[in-house]
């Protein structure tokens, strides 16, 4: 499924289109009634993760804020707050974890839909294998389905604009919500991503491969990150973070961040990933690759790539 690079890149599709008003709507998704969406305006986009949030409200009424007005709202308000009380008052973070397949590790509640979803209300948008959006064009067949046929992908929502545009979503989940529950300090590509809180996860008992994908505290790190940033740290994958030192941890944790932000960069300046060991045969210096099926157990299993001479077994 598309990683946290992708779906930022998703984002910034949609941005353009925000402040426009839904002329017409279509889509096969199930999940939500898309004639809903007819005549709202598009008020805002988020990422968080994995996860892309559209906010909508009724056309006839005002724009109301984006998230950066939120967020310069928000800051003022515990400013003067601060100040009335004469010291300022220091919360734990709240964690929000994310609603993720069940490829995903997680210890805590999915997010759950919103009994009614309506005017006012965010669209969380869950991108399948391949999903993905396009904007003012729709997805052409490339290859043959499994019936011989060249049919065209069927999406899930389309959204044209008054001015003329649309955007189209293709192999995703939707349901309304009535804000995005992320929290940023655990997103990989936020400013506010919280190394600490990130460094105690990976120290756990667990093989790190599992702890890597617990969205909770690397939310929009997904499979493909998970097998590079191992094989650049030179870390095996089953390896118990216990195990490690904090420098390997912490080489590992820079590694996270900037291949993920190298992957944004190079999405957004229409560069292919160059993959040095996920679905690889032989490493960059030419040993022989392993794979393997790798997930906590009762739980998903994901193809895990690693080169046993750069990634040896931690004891």
């Amino acid at each position: 499924m598309p990683e946290g690079p992708s779906v930022r890149k998703f984002q910034l599709l949609t941005s353009p289109f925000v402040g426009q008003v839904v002329a017409k709507v279509g889509g096969s998704s199930r999940k939500i009634n898309v004639n809903d969406l007819n005549a709202l305006r598009l008020q805002d986009s988020q990422v968080h993760g994995k996860n892309l949030y559209l906010a909508f409200v009724a056309a006839e009424g005002p724009l109301g804020p984006t998230a950066e007005e939120t967020v310069l709202q928000r800051d003022a308000a515990r400013g003067a707050s601060s100040l009335q009380g004469g010291q300022e008052q220091v919360c734990a973070p709240q964690i929000h974890p994310q609603d993720e397949e069940p490829q995903e590790l997680l210890h805590s509640v999915s997010e759950v839909p919103d009994a009614a979803g309506g005017p006012g209300s965010w669209l969380r948008i869950h991108f399948g294998l391949f999903g993905s959006i396009r904007a003012n064009e729709f997805s052409r067949a490339n290859k043959t389905n499994k019936r011989g046929d060249w049919k065209d992908p069927t999406p899930r929502l389309v959204l044209h604009f008054e001015s003329g545009g649309f955007l189209v979503f293709y192999n995703c989940r939707m349901h309304w919500c009535s804000a995005p529950r992320a929290d940023p300090a655990s997103d990989i590509l936020s400013v506010e991503f919280h190394r600490g809180r990130a460094l105690d996860a990976l120290r756990t008992p667990d093989p790190i491969c599992y702890t890597l994908l617990d969205q909770i505290y690397f939310s929009g790190l997904g499979n493909i990150i998970k097998n590079e940033i191992l094989y650049l740290a030179k870390i095996h994958p089953l390896t118990q973070g216990s195990l490690l030192p904090l420098s390997d941890l912490e080489r590992l944790l820079d590694c996270a961040v900037r291949f993920s932000s190298d992957w944004l960069h190079s999405k957004l300046h229409g560069k292919g990933l160059h993959p040095q060991i996920y679905q690889k045969e032989q490493c960059p210096l030419g040993h022989a690759v392993m794979k393997g099926t790798f997930g906590p157990s009762g739980s998903y299993k994901r193809l895990t790539w690693w080169c046993p001479q750069c990634q040896p077994v931690v004891l």
